[in-house]
């Protein structure tokens, strides 16, 4: 399946292309590249899907929250994200392996992350806040497009012990100009590797539009590594998770990598030590909040019958009880002495960090002298 794509640069961030299966107000419509893949998401596993979008996206408000109020030193906003970051994780098999960047919170809270997992990292407690291998989750990725090297690499491993999972790159828009996306869509075909890249296009690198960014669809850069593309409604969860599938499908099968722009949107800031209003007008913020994916897919459950107060007051509850764990994890953290940020960087010992050691614990005697 290969998706067609427009050489009209003014396309490059509109929705005109993208495949579609929810429309803003909630209306299931056909598509002959996704419906296939859409025939088994039933009421149950829709209202799933609702549930961990609401979810991320109120534990993005305590993060937010928390970072303003002093606890976090900082956070990176997931909303209006949620679609592709929930419905992309729910396709995916319990042993498939997910490598996110930085904002991909529908990712974690999907596979199970704790509260603890969310914040002690922005905090700077730890370097890593769970274990890989118990959510089959990396560690969040902050060097832009690097984690796109550890799914190919990952994948390639899957060959090589005859397994069938997948893995999975998550990155922004931003990211595909870096020489270690390309670089891992190089491997990826040359091997026939089964991952899937996940490029959620939010329309801002930092301040740098994608008009700017990348004067084409980015899905049209895929096929020129021999990798088949789709370009999705990154707000509607629906597509996105028949995207997926079919991605999977194609993976698992033998097939090779697979590539899906979800066209979405950042609606808050890059970060919280960002202030988007220098870059971006409000008008078109409120044009994208007309396409938020979870009034959207509620829309949808409540004309479905799927939909009725008690659930969403389970929802509710659920993301509140998460939040409020969010906030005690973070306010009843306990810093570390300082010279333990040494601890755990490498498996064995190592005779380089044995000197850095011992020069920083010189360093800490020097505050505590008086002399620094």
């Amino acid at each position: 399946m290969m998706h067609t794509l427009t050489t009209d640069p003014t396309h490059a961030a509109d929705l005109d292309t993208v495949a579609q299966l929810l429309t803003p107000t909630g209306d299931r419509v056909s598509d002959p590249r996704l419906d296939r893949w859409a025939d088994e998401l039933d009421a149950a596993a829709l209202r799933a899907l609702y549930r961990d979008m609401v979810i991320t996206r109120r534990l993005d408000g305590e993060g937010v929250a928390l970072q303003r109020q002093g606890h976090l030193g900082l956070w990176a906003p997931a909303q209006g994200q949620e679609a592709i970051q929930v419905a992309s994780a729910h396709a995916c098999r319990p042993d498939d392996f997910l490598f996110p960047s930085y904002r991909e919170l529908g990712v974690l809270v999907t596979r199970g992350a704790s509260p603890a997992d969310l914040v002690l990292g922005w905090r700077g407690e730890v370097h890593g806040t769970f274990d890989p291998y118990a959510l089959h989750v990396a560690t969040p990725q902050i060097i832009i497009g690097a984690q796109t090297l550890h799914a190919v690499g990952y994948a390639m491993g899957i060959q090589r012990d005859g397994g069938d999972q997948v893995s999975l790159a998550y990155f922004g828009d931003g990211a595909t100009s870096q020489g270690d996306v390309n670089e891992a869509m190089v491997f990826a075909s040359s091997f026939e590797a089964p991952v899937v890249f996940v490029c959620s296009n939010n329309q801002w690198a930092i301040s740098e539009p994608v008009s700017v960014q990348s004067r084409f669809p980015i899905a049209g850069r895929a096929p020129a590594f021999g990798i088949p593309s789709l370009r999705v409604d990154g707000n509607d969860a629906i597509a996105c998770a028949a995207a997926m599938r079919w991605a999977l499908d194609r993976a698992r099968s033998g097939e090779g990598p697979a590539f899906i722009e979800a066209v979405t949107y950042r609606m808050g800031p890059h970060t919280t030590s960002d202030d988007p209003t220098r870059y971006r007008d409000a008008a078109e913020v409120e044009r994208w909040r007309g396409r938020d994916p979870l009034t959207r897919l509620e829309a949808h459950l409540r004309r479905s019958g799927a939909w009725d107060d008690a659930f969403a007051a389970e929802v509710a509850a659920a993301g509140d009880t998460l939040a409020a764990g969010m906030r005690d994890a973070a306010l009843t953290a306990q810093t570390r002495p300082a010279i333990e940020m040494l601890d755990d960087v490498y498996a064995e010992p190592h005779v380089g960090m044995t000197r850095q050691r011992e020069r920083f614990a010189a360093y800490l005697d020097g505050f505590a002298d008086g002399e620094a």
